[in-house]
């Protein structure tokens, strides 16, 4: 009798250790410590054999064990983006958090995107939404054109790529080519 309920308890006990198995890992973490820890990653994307993007950061802090799970860059990222014709785009901020369940990358502190037609933006925050593919932020930000003017505001959002952009308020520079002007106002009158 005291056999099988020795027995009974040690297959009870198994079980119970099994099924909480996941449980008792959490537990063996110290309070908001990260499931993971990766130095000096280098990640690079890629579609039908061709390099799309490339992460590069000194340290990435998994919390992906988290309710609202999400990864970590302390010490910042570069990233680098391709588009179909070979043209690299680059984005670099000492902080990032990328957020799994809504695909939001909020980046923080110093970041400059710099566009393959020379468009350059810094700010000290930028969200990007990878799902919707779209940009904003209601940080003040700058942004430098290829010819030298320039865009102050605080805040926008804009399509990733930069064609939608609304602006909350902004004030800037602008360098405009006379010629190009007449032109374009001769072109209209005689219509």
């Amino acid at each position: 009798m005291i056999t099988g309920v020795m027995a009974a308890l040690t297959v009870i006990t198994l079980f119970s250790c099994e099924s909480n198995y996941r449980n008792i890992q959490k537990l063996s973490l110290k309070d908001g410590a990260p499931v993971g820890v990766a130095r000096n990653i280098n990640v690079k994307y890629t579609d039908s054999g061709r390099i799309v993007a490339n992460l590069i950061s000194p340290l990435r802090n998994d919390y992906t064990n988290l309710g609202f799970p999400y990864q970590e860059f302390p010490e910042g990222v570069d990233v680098y983006y391709w588009n179909e014709n070979d043209e690299v785009t680059t984005v670099t901020s000492d902080f990032a958090t990328r957020y799994d369940d809504n695909s939001i990358v909020d980046l923080r502190k110093n970041v400059v995107l710099v566009t393959s037609d020379s468009l350059t933006l810094k700010a000290e925050q930028l969200y990007w939404d990878q799902k919707n593919q779209w940009v904003f932020t209601d940080q003040p930000y700058r942004i430098i054109f290829k010819d030298g003017s320039y865009n102050d505001g605080a805040g926008f959002d804009s399509s990733e790529d930069f064609t939608e952009f609304l602006s909350r308020t902004n004030v800037g520079e602008q360098i405009i080519d006379r010629e190009v002007m007449n032109e374009n106002s001769e072109n209209n009158n005689g219509q």
